[in-house]
């Protein structure tokens, strides 16, 4: 295996501090959500920056899947929902549920370029053994 890209992150406090890269692009408050004990401040927690990661990577497993099978959607939106879970058993997971809309394709093409996409994205695949995902596939 050959790594195409690295880039670095840093996170000061845990979930009440910052976060921010080493080029700068992203400098965040980090803030627990009310559901958490957060007073419901302004800021982001790692929960939502792993949805938005994981929804931007899938949108791009879904453009790159759709060029050799000559495909175009003219919509590509893909909605993640991650939640931290408290397992009974004590310690905490991530669950996973995604939302794919498309358009311009029929629902059959949709639901094998998402099948495929799911079986192709990095994010899917890193988590594969940890995380059950949830997929809606809507053709609009």
């Amino acid at each position: 295996m050959s790594t195409l890209y690295t880039t670095k992150a840093t996170a000061f406090n845990g979930r009440d501090g910052r976060v921010t890269t080493e080029d700068g692009a992203v400098d965040l408050a980090l803030v627990r959500p009310p559901e958490l004990g957060g007073k419901g401040d302004a800021g982001t927690n790692p929960e939502q920056l792993f949805a938005c990661g994981y929804a931007a990577c899938f949108g791009a497993t879904l453009q790159a899947l759709s060029r050799p099978r000559k495909l175009s959607p003219s919509r590509n939106e893909v909605k993640a929902e991650i939640g931290l879970v408290k397992r009974t058993e004590g310690g905490f997971v991530l669950s996973a549920k995604l939302q794919v809309i498309l358009a311009g394709i029929s629902q059959n093409e949709a639901e094998e370029l998402v099948e495929e996409a799911h079986r192709t994205c990095p994010y899917s695949n890193s988590i594969r053994q940890t995380i059950d995902v949830e997929i809606e596939t809507i053709v609009a």
